[in-house]
């Protein structure tokens, strides 16, 4: 059964597409880039998310990102 955001492709997608734009601005490698999304995914949680909740959140969010690339039409 597909999950339903609560969000619209569109707002994803530009969001997306901001974020983007500001590492390649930067010029930042794929090991930065990811190096930096995954220090602010860690940001996130912990300024966010109540404590007892973040392990959950954490696996969650771990779960979710396996499950994308699995299911990404667009890998080489």
């Amino acid at each position: 059964m597909p999950i339903v955001s609560k969000y619209t492709t569109a707002q994803i997608e530009s969001l997306m597409q901001e974020l983007e734009s500001v590492l390649t601005a930067a010029q930042a490698p794929v090991d930065l880039s990811l190096l930096v999304l995954g220090n602010l995914t860690t940001h996130i949680i912990s300024q966010q998310i109540p404590l007892t909740q973040q392990p959950l959140i954490a696996d969650s969010f771990a779960q979710a990102l396996k499950q994308s690339l699995k299911h990404n039409p667009s890998r080489h």
